[in-house]
């Protein structure tokens, strides 16, 4: 298994430099001031603004929908009437997703299609009205309604207000030149009249509307917020259905592992300790023929069949060490983990604190991670000393392995902690890395405690 460390191509002047290295973005002004001028800010406040018309039509369609086959349901028509209701509702869902995913880049997953057992119409439509997910997206199309009149309404009220009073001084000559009166009227009765004209008006006018642009700008995100929640909370699948998805998706991964794992064996036997107990096979009968006429020869093959034999023998307790080694079943992870700590290039700590054992699968899979990883280290880290800790935190086993070598291992780029990631998420497991160019390396592993 190869991890992806990066070339040694530092500029030996500037440790931690090369190439890939991500420099943070650094911005002048925080946060608070920029967020009424970046997209995030003004895509959220499309969406607001596009959520009215858009919840009107499916809000009337919805309550005329439900009303009538409500007041069909006597009669045959009202059920597939709202089948075909709860149909349309789903598909209004998808545009509500689709919008969600350009506007706030919230990717919501599609939930599973409505199948009938037998294919047939009055299948389809037992199908819709048991699906939960139907009768969600029917609450969200009624729901949505009076929250986007309400976010609609507040966010372009005060965004129009606060960039109009923040942009006054701009367009504050238009009213004395062609409307006649000094200023923008601030107060008006039959005998007094207050408008906004000196400088100092203007001043404090547009120092009120940058408070009120700055205000809004978080205002429409945290409106947005609350449609991210309606939106993933009943358009997106079911917590079940996701589940189930995973452990299918699980399932999967476990079987291919296996597989490979069985074509490593066979391939292992076939290529290395199979071949040599054939070679030792004919090397024998070499010399049972030579026994009598040439009895130096014989013993001289049947010696070099020895060692061919104590060749063989280690080949086999490797591959079997690689498995299941004896000592982790009969001692545990910590002799088993200073087993390969011993085999590693690098002198490597083991520190193993656990007050009893994991289940004997979780405990394998503990043991082959350290494996690759150390493996890892052997080979493309380039270090000169590694640590391996593992303990117990809650209802998790913590393993981490680090070492001072040159950095730049990286999960995403098809390697071998690609394939460990995999391995782990079969069994709920987590696999952080932090591996800065330069190094040093930290990889974290979780794993469900199972006793």
């Amino acid at each position: 298994m190869a991890t992806a460390y990066g070339p040694d191509t530092r500029d030996p002047q500037r440790p931690g430099t090369g190439p890939g290295e991500r420099l943070a973005r650094k911005h002048v002004l925080p946060a608070a001031l920029r967020a009424p001028f970046e997209a995030r800010t003004w895509r959220e406040f499309l969406y607001l603004m596009l959520s009215l018309p858009i919840s009107i039509v499916v809000f009337c369609f919805a309550i005329t929908m439900t009303s009538v086959s409500a007041g069909l349901l006597i009669t045959f028509v009202g059920i597939p009437l709202l089948a075909a209701g709860l149909a349309m509702c789903r598909g209004f869902g998808a545009l509500e997703r689709a919008r969600a995913r350009g506007l706030l880049k919230l990717d919501v997953a599609d939930p599973e299609p409505v199948r009938g057992r037998t294919g047939g119409p009055m299948s389809w439509v037992g199908a819709v009205l048991r699906s939960g997910v139907s009768w969600r997206h029917l609450l969200y199309s009624l729901l949505h309604f009076p929250w986007a009149v309400f976010a609609f309404s507040v966010s372009l009220t005060l965004w129009v207000w606060g960039w109009a009073a923040l942009t006054y001084p701009l367009y504050s000559w238009v009213f004395p030149t062609y409307a006649g009166i000094d200023g923008v009227q601030l107060y008006g009765d039959g005998t007094h009249r207050v408008y906004l004209d000196s400088s100092y008006e203007l001043a404090l006018t547009c120092a009120f509307g940058l408070v009120v642009v700055l205000g809004t700008a978080w205002v429409i995100r945290g409106l947005a917020a609350v449609d991210r929640l309606m939106v993933a909370g009943l358009l997106g699948p079911s917590r079940l259905a996701t589940r189930v998805t995973e452990l299918e998706s699980d399932r999967g991964v476990v079987v291919d592992t296996a597989a490979a794992d069985l074509r490593r064996i066979e391939r292992d036997l076939h290529d290395g300790a199979q071949a040599r107990l054939v070679a030792l096979a004919m090397d024998l009968g070499l010399a049972k023929e030579k026994l009598t006429n040439d009895p130096e020869a014989a013993a001289k093959m049947v010696d070099e069949a020895h060692g061919e034999v104590k060749v063989a023998l280690q080949e086999l307790r490797d591959l079997a060490r690689g498995i299941h080694p004896a000592v982790l079943t009969d001692r545990g992870l910590d002799a088993a983990l200073s087993a390969i700590a011993s085999r590693c290039t690098v002198p490597v700590t083991v520190e193993v604190d656990l007050s009893s054992r994991p289940a004997q699968a979780i405990e394998g899979i503990a043991y082959f991670t350290v494996s690759e990883l150390l493996q890892n280290v052997s080979k493309h880290a380039r270090a000169t000393r590694a640590s391996v800790d593992v303990w117990r935190s809650a209802d998790r086993l913590m393993l981490q392995v680090t070492d001072d070598g040159r950095g730049g291992a990286d999960l995403t780029s098809g390697s071998g902690l690609a394939g460990l990631t995999e391995r782990l998420d079969a069994v709920d497991g987590i696999l952080l890395v932090e591996s800065p160019m330069g190094g040093p390396t930290k990889v974290t592993a979780e794993l469900p405690w199972r006793g």
